[in-house]
């Protein structure tokens, strides 16, 4: 989500320069004020390596990853077959504890990655990085399956199950048990930080960017129009399904999530299937800037950072939100979901990004400098036949071979916008009572001051607070790593015994199709 934010705001900005003057002046007063006293926080969260442009958070979330894809022998690989049964309900117990379904559960957590970055992040890091970005964009998402299986087992695991059927689960529980049950301290400490970055994060870059962009998308289509309009009609629809808690989040999700990625990978599809003779070349270009940059600036170095940058942003592995969502399915074997949760970034980004990076490379023509033989690169992208970039150059690449596809686009973005909403809405709301406490009234003060947050992020210009809230979403993920390290032997032990169970034909399929 953080991969079109300047072009967001900045198209934002031009929305509030039609309005009065002093709304404008105000509106700066606040973003200045904000700045001015969070700015040292987004620059401590995102700032690079000294003498490169590799921010420090994306390399502990591929460190992380690297990590848990040894520890735990390859597990995304071994147990991808069973993560497909799983899935389609083989082992799937309806009288076990919990609220949703795997597939449900699956649908919930894609919906809050799968979305702004598959379109716009992709465009982003093959404009900036090359075609070889997307080779490392890939390795980052395969090691990333490692890191959703651990954090998203240990959600499971360590839950709060309530007499009413309802679940709570996530980092902030599974840091406070497994830390108390290791004799590690400090873990209520990082339990009440992580959730106070995630109420920030679920406020700011999980739902006022999201309403914010889709006014953009929606206003770019119908024309020029007062933002607060878009966030009244997404409040109203936002409400409606989240006041009927995460059965009725899971019920939307899994409708709206298959729908649009089919809808998008079909149409992906189909520009491969009429330009297959292009494939070949596609991928050739892809592997071979992996290691030579085919000429852009930092050569294979720059295409590594672009790849695991524009990755980590997409599929959050590691930054622990969702661990969330999938503490709630129907299971009493914590590692059956974290299987699942495997499939997570595969789907985001192995599949989704990887579709999008070959429309882009094979429709759109990436402009060769004759006299150096480099690719041209102006305003640090580099030029393309259409002269897009960002959102935009995916928009063209799709257009390229449907001329309504643009509108198409507008549609899904408002799609991933929705569902990228309430699903962060769940997060935020178990942040919220892990904090203050269970309990239908707490529950409705914060389902209405989230949909408060969607009216003002479509509305007005919040550069300092999506920056911050984006900074919050990764803070997450610091305080989350710092968990899966400590409890990580837990999980092996967990995985060590189910699939001794599984092999020993102890555990049986439930139904059989």
């Amino acid at each position: 989500m953080q991969t079109i934010r300047k072009a967001a705001l900045g198209a934002a900005a031009l929305v509030l320069s039609a309005g009065p003057t002093v709304a404008q002046s105000i509106d700066e007063q606040v973003n200045a004020l904000f700045s001015s006293s969070t700015g040292w926080f987004v620059s401590l969260i995102f700032s690079p390596f000294p003498g490169t442009s590799f921010p420090w958070i994306v390399a502990w979330l591929v460190v992380a990853a690297t990590i848990f894809t040894v520890y735990f022998g390859v597990i995304q690989f071994r147990a991808f077959g069973h993560a497909i049964s799983l899935v389609k309900g083989d082992y799937s117990d309806p009288n076990d504890a919990g609220e949703v379904s795997h597939f449900q559960a699956l649908a919930t957590a894609l919906s809050g990655t799968v979305g702004l970055g598959n379109i716009a992040g992709v465009a982003v890091a093959v404009g900036i990085g090359g075609p070889g970005a997307t080779f490392w964009m890939i390795l980052a998402g395969l090691m990333g399956m490692a890191s959703k299986f651990t954090e998203c087992t240990l959600g499971v695991k360590y839950r709060n199950e309530y007499a009413d059927g309802t679940v709570s689960g996530g980092p902030m529980y599974y840091i406070t048990k497994g830390f108390a049950e290791r004799g590690v301290p400090g873990g209520k400490i990082l339990a009440v930080l992580f959730a106070i970055f995630c109420i920030l994060g679920a406020l700011g870059g999980g739902n006022m960017f999201q309403a914010n962009q889709a006014h953009q998308q929606i206003a770019g289509i119908v024309g020029d129009y007062p933002g607060w309009i878009t966030g009244i009609i997404f409040a109203g629809v936002v409400f409606a399904v989240i006041i009927g808690g995460l059965q009725s989040i899971a019920s939307v999700t899994e409708k709206v999530v298959p729908f649009m990625g089919i809808l998008y990978v079909l149409a992906a599809l189909v520009i491969i299937l009429m330009n297959v003779d292009k494939v070949g070349w596609a991928f050739g270009q892809i592997f071979e800037g992996a290691f030579t940059g085919l000429g852009i600036a930092g050569g294979f170095v720059g295409a590594l950072i672009q790849g695991f940058k524009r990755a980590a942003f997409s599929n959050e592995a590691g930054v622990g939100s969702a661990a969330i969502a999938h503490s709630a399915v129907r299971t009493k074997e914590p590692i059956t979901e974290g299987v699942v949760s495997l499939l997570e970034p595969f789907i985001d980004t192995v599949v989704i990004c990887t579709m999008t990076a070959l429309v882009i490379i094979i429709t759109q023509q990436l402009v060769i400098d004759p006299a150096t033989g480099n690719y041209l690169v102006e305003n640090g992208s580099i030029v393309t036949a259409s002269g897009a970039s960002g959102v935009g150059l995916t928009s063209a690449a799709f257009g390229s071979a449907f001329s309504w596809f643009p509108y198409v686009l507008a549609v899904a973005v408002i799609l991933f916008a929705f569902s990228t909403m309430i699903s962060w809405s769940y997060y935020g709301l178990k942040a919220w009572t892990y904090l203050f406490g269970e309990g239908k009234s707490k529950e409705i003060v914060f389902k209405v001051i989230f949909c408060i947050f969607v009216v003002i992020g479509a509305a007005a210009n919040l550069g300092p607070v999506i920056d911050f809230s984006d900074a919050a979403i990764f803070a997450m993920a610091v305080v989350n790593i710092i968990g899966l390290y400590v409890l990580m032997p837990v999980v092996k032990r967990e995985m060590i015994s189910y699939m001794e169970r599984l092999k020993s034909g102890e555990i049986r399929k439930f139904k059989s199709h």
